[in-house]
């Protein structure tokens, strides 16, 4: 899916359009220590002097009879009136207080309120904020934090391998990969705002164990990973990879399989459907790119290669049948990579990033979506790429506005594939606040043996997003309700 949430989270500049709707959410490290305090800022409408802004607090620690929040304007914006809060101004420190109504902030809860501002030439969002003098959306604890283990050789989780068109442990008993996505590490550190968007700590992971789910896909960025240089060092190289272990080691603690996955990549896309027109990862492209993705697959190969719980989703979700012009030449790129028609940087194909996961040794479950978006396998068993393991499955991506979103075109491209190879349908999901299209994928899987993650265990509108949940001690969402009630009648 491209996530329209993902480009709400993009740090406020200049232009308008950029603006309106911009968010700066919740900082957590990657010691996933809970922040004292969470504040998330965004433009909610922007004209040309003026604009209106709005400002959630949450307080995480003990709690408070009465509330000042305070934060800094770095472009001259002056707040001209407010509401839910009584706001003031001095010099470019901005202080909204309690009303007498809505003073008391207990232990978890949040309060939301709203300014209009002026603004000229730019309109920097505020870099910090401080509640009652603590400063928020960084870990409550600033000791050193040290670095992880290794996910443990015999931890909860089973090792996993492919045999026909099921995956199995190392006793040869089925297992089917039924969960969540836990998104973040693919957009925070490119965006200079942390690793993880919410809670990574152990009791933010039980939390999605007790929903009955075994699996949790993690998405990933290839530049965060590798450390360049555009990303700032303590959310790149070492820092972020050390996160990212950490995390697998605690979905592995508590039984689940991890699935770590190439979600934003470099190169410059500008043709039809193009996500953003930067460069860098900081979108999703139509295809990996050939000078960082096998580097990327090489190096998270190379780390997890000890450890057969963990399974490689090679690349989110491929469209190069948005840039080229025929389906063959579409499906070649996909598996070949190379010069592809349409695609201005040199691509990884398929093939190129399952041999540089093999390249390392590494023996994991790797996963293939095919094109739209991961959502049409149509010819993927033709140009399946070539496993010297055997331990290729098939991923799909399905949402109630794909193309291939009912019962006849699974039957038609989906059933023969999943005849031959493990299917995985990496992502699942609706915008309609509800669950009634999941319910009828989950149905489809379920009645066959196959396996699904629900997007997304994020606290996001559940309409853009979609969202599970509405918090990450796990209360569902009108639409997440439906895939946590299928899990625990399935694993309950």
């Amino acid at each position: 899916m491209r996530h329209p949430p993902r480009l709400l989270f993009l740090t406020v500049g200049a232009a308008a359009t950029a603006l309106v709707g911009t968010v700066v959410a919740p900082v957590v490290t990657a010691s996933g220590a809970a922040p004292a305090c969470t504040v998330e800022y965004s433009v909610t409408s922007q004209w040309g002097t003026g604009f209106q802004g709005a400002v959630k607090i949450t307080n995480n620690t003990a709690a408070l009879s009465s509330w000042s929040l305070t934060f800094g304007f770095a472009d001259g914006q002056k707040v001209s009136q407010g509401w839910n809060a009584k706001w003031s101004q001095s010099g470019s420190t901005v202080t909204a207080s309690n009303e007498s109504w809505n003073g008391s902030l207990g232990t978890g809860a949040a309060v939301s309120a709203g300014f209009i501002a002026s603004w000229s030439g730019s309109n920097t969002a505020p870099a910090s904020f401080k509640l009652n003098g603590t400063t928020c959306n960084v870990d409550a604890d600033p000791s050193p934090t040290p670095p992880p283990s290794d996910p443990p050789a015999d931890g909860k989780a089973p090792a996993l391998h492919v045999s026909g068109n099921k995956l199995v442990d190392a006793n040869g008993a089925s297992r089917r990969l039924l969960g969540v996505n836990r998104s973040g590490g693919e957009f925070m550190c490119v965006q200079g705002r942390g690793i993880w968007d919410g809670p990574v700590d152990d009791a933010a992971v039980k939390a999605i164990a007790d929903w009955k789910a075994n699996t949790v896909r993690i998405p990933l960025n290839e530049e965060c990973w590798l450390g360049l240089s555009n990303i700032k060092p303590e959310y790149a190289g070492a820092d972020y990879i050390a996160a990212v272990k950490d995390l697998v080691a605690k979905v592995e603690a508590h039984g689940m399989t991890p699935i770590v996955e190439l979600h934003w990549s470099y190169g410059q896309y500008t043709g039809n459907s193009a996500g953003c027109s930067d460069v860098h990862a900081t979108c999703q492209k139509p295809m990996p790119d050939a000078q960082y993705s096998p580097s990327f697959w090489s190096s998270v190969a190379g780390t997890f290669k000890s450890d057969p719980a963990v399974a490689f989703d090679l690349f989110n979700e491929p469209y190069p049948d948005r840039a080229t012009s025929t389906t063959t030449q579409a499906w070649q790129c996909w598996r070949d990579g190379g010069t592809c028609p349409g695609i201005s940087y040199e691509v990884a194909g398929m093939q190129d990033l399952v041999d540089a996961v093999r390249g390392t040794g590494a023996k994991n479950v790797v996963l293939a979506g095919g094109l739209a978006y991961s959502n049409d396998l149509s010819q993927w068993l033709t140009y399946k790429p070539s496993d010297p393991t055997g331990n290729l499955a098939a991923a799909y991506h399905v949402y109630n506005f794909n193309t291939c979103s009912s019962e006849s075109c699974w039957n038609s491209t989906l059933s023969p594939v999943a005849a031959q190879v493990p299917l995985v349908a990496g992502e699942i999901g609706e915008n309609t606040c509800s669950h009634a299209f999941v319910d009828t994928v989950m149905k489809w899987f379920d009645d066959r043996g196959l396996s699904y993650l629900g997007w997304t265990w994020n606290t996001w509108d559940c309409s853009s997003g979609p969202s599970l949940i509405s918090n990450y001690d796990g209360t569902p969402t009108s639409y997440g309700i439906g895939l946590r009630d299928r899990l625990r009648a399935l694993n309950g």
